[in-house]
């Protein structure tokens, strides 16, 4: 598979059937444990698709279009942050049920899921199928670095000299992408939680709190869901609008690339403030208005 597609794309396309799968199961998952399983798996399949996306956008563009490249790959991002953040709340709209049983993942969430899958790994196999990939400078010598490599103790032992043998550069980009996706794995996960209660004053009813067996009090349990969900629904759909922002910064700095050069490393740290100062004025609009 790998020398018919190259080991880019072979990559792209074992990330993208791990991530669709995932995607599938998840929301049936039938315990929380399994649940956790798969968003760990989910994440780490991603990475196996993304990550090599960027490197096939250098691969393919010369060094005087590379800021290009990436900001169109942002520009594209935003676009498909927004359009899934609202794809809950449009299925709710076209008719699809957003309220379960207790214990149950929502249709509404289940369909979203499905689609997010799907569109996935059709954009894999797009990718796979329409753009090629150069070969390296020295095959053979790539072929026998494979070979060398092969085997659990040889891929730990080479991960742990590539950490030892890690430029600073790239030293110092590992610290900042940590505290940034520390940042943002934060703002996602507690997002919908402070937000449906602090905001829509709507907070997700626990089950132990209601008589289930009384008819008047599992009616108010269901209200207070669908209430939950409806806010859940807009917190996304609200969520989808820093992909909005990202695209139309990315369009600014794509019109700009195209005819000047651009400051990758300043860019990204105006970017990285910014979103650190995104996160204070939330933390002080609450206090002002509480």
């Amino acid at each position: 598979m790998e020398s018919y597609l190259g080991q880019e794309k072979a990559i792209f396309l074992i990330g993208a059937i791990l991530s669709t799968l995932t995607l599938f199961f998840l929301p049936h998952s039938p315990v929380l444990w399994i649940a956790a399983g798969c968003l760990w798996v989910l994440d780490a399949s991603i990475n196996i698709s993304m990550e090599p996306f960027r490197a096939l956008v250098a691969d393919k563009l010369p060094e005087s279009q590379r800021s290009y490249g990436f900001v169109m790959q942002t520009l594209i991002i935003g676009v498909g942050t927004w359009i899934a953040s609202n794809l809950p709340w449009l299925v709710n709209k076209l008719g699809v049920s957003n309220v379960a049983e207790p214990g149950i993942v929502p249709l509404s969430i289940k369909i979203a899921f499905a689609i997010g899958g799907a569109v996935f790994l059709l954009s894999i196999l797009y990718t796979i199928f329409t753009t090629s990939e150069y070969p390296p400078d020295d095959l053979v010598a790539l072929k026998k670095s494979n070979n060398e490599s092969k085997g659990f103790l040889n891929g730990v032992k080479e991960i742990f000299q590539g950490i030892s043998n890690m430029p600073r550069t790239m030293m110092l980009l590992g610290i900042i992408q940590f505290f940034s996706w520390f940042a943002f794995f934060a703002m996602w996960s507690l997002a919908t939680p402070a937000l449906t209660d602090h905001v829509f004053k709507a907070p997700l009813p626990i089950e132990q709190a209601y008589n289930m067996s009384n008819e008047a009090s599992k009616t108010l349990f269901v209200e207070a869901s669908k209430a939950y969900n409806n806010a859940a629904d807009l917190v996304g759909s609200y969520m989808g609008m820093y992909g909005l922002s990202s695209m139309a910064f990315a369009l600014i700095l794509t019109l700009y690339a195209a005819k000047r050069d651009i400051n990758r490393k300043y860019i990204h740290m105006l970017s990285l403030l910014a979103g650190v100062l995104d996160l204070y004025l939330c933390t002080l609009f609450k206090i002002l208005n509480s």
